[in-house]
């Protein structure tokens, strides 16, 4: 049907030059690409939702991991434990 390509089975259409649902990048919040792995270090103070603890300017954090959602960044914080963080308060650390 025109220009759009249809699903026989549910009836969703996109167009075929339209881009493929492939992961997309994930930056920090200077432009550095981030990867499963990676090294970063947290660049504001963040309070830690139901609880009186911070996530102090300058904490590193090893080994994150990207997930899809809400938080792009699954990691285990020194003091704090395991959180999820937005990527635009983190900054990638070169190791």
């Amino acid at each position: 049907m025109d220009a759009l390509l249809i699903c026989p089975e549910c009836g969703h259409e996109w167009s075929p030059e339209a881009p493929t649902d492939e992961a997309a990048e994930v930056r920090d919040s200077v432009g550095n690409v981030l990867s499963d792995g990676d090294t970063v270090t947290v660049i504001k103070d963040l309070k830690v939702k139901g609880s009186s603890s911070v996530v102090k300017v300058g904490t590193k954090v090893r080994g994150i991991r990207l997930v899809d959602g809400d938080h792009d960044i699954d990691c285990k914080v020194p003091g704090i434990g395991q959180m999820g963080l937005k990527f635009q308060f983190v900054k990638k650390v070169s190791d």
